[in-house]
């Protein structure tokens, strides 16, 4: 006999146990797993949104800063453009100053900035005096009001002073471009006594009134500022 202990045949593989199943995950687990994927989800879709909505600003604050910029340029420019058509303006616009002759018998008119051809001088209708022009060297004669002020300051004291608003027109070449401005000035005068020859009228000077070329204009400063006769 022998002493060998006879090898057992295998099993056939339909007697194989299969390894035991997982056990199942219960509900409350796998009800907590779909709670905790669908935070997760709902997180990374807060982040994207978050990401989106910085990425939105940052576009929205540069393009509020490229128009920031475009609007400050363009007042810059507009407000250069004002500027410089306010001194082409100012270039072109006459400042008459008068300087009395022959004590006051006429006002000799110049332009620093301009040299002066004529000027039309214009009356209030109510004055009853005619439009007047000076060439060349341009001028006021006291004779072409006195007769109407004298009349109008008659029966008063010999000396007096007033002034009458006066719509001077003047002319002038531009290089190649004849230009005209027109303006109301204050004449400024006086009356003063003589032995023999009654009472006389001299011109003192010129102001500045107004911009305008309205006739209109001139006669209503006139009727409210004119000279009352005394009764």
């Amino acid at each position: 006999m022998s002493d060998e202990t006879p090898e057992t045949p295998p099993l056939p593989p339909e007697s194989v146990a299969p390894p035991p199943a997982p056990p199942a995950p219960s509900v409350e687990t796998a009800a907590q797993q779909a709670v905790d994927r669908a935070e997760a989800a709902a997180t990374r879709r807060r982040w994207v949104t978050l990401a989106e909505l910085v990425g939105v600003a940052g576009l929205i604050i540069a393009a509020l800063g490229l128009w920031m910029t475009w609007s400050d340029r363009r007042a810059d420019d507009q407000e250069k453009q004002v500027e410089k058509a306010s001194e082409a303006k100012v270039r072109t616009l006459v400042m008459l100053k008068a300087s009395a002759e022959s004590g006051g018998e006429r006002l000799k008119l110049t332009d620093a900035a301009h040299d002066i051809q004529d000027i039309d001088v214009t009356f209030p209708s109510a004055l009853g005096v005619a439009a007047q022009t000076s060439l060349l060297e341009p001028r006021i004669d006291a004779g072409w009001v006195s007769a109407p002020l004298l009349t109008l300051t008659d029966n008063g004291p010999d000396s007096q002073q007033g002034r009458i608003p006066v719509l001077i027109t003047a002319s002038y070449w531009d290089a190649d471009k004849e230009r005209r401005d027109t303006a109301i000035y204050d004449m400024v005068w006086k009356t003063e006594g003589r032995v023999l020859r009654g009472r006389a009228l001299r011109l003192e000077g010129l102001l500045l009134r107004e911009r305008t070329s309205s006739k209109a204009r001139l006669d209503a400063i006139w009727a409210r500022e004119k000279p009352k006769s005394a009764k």
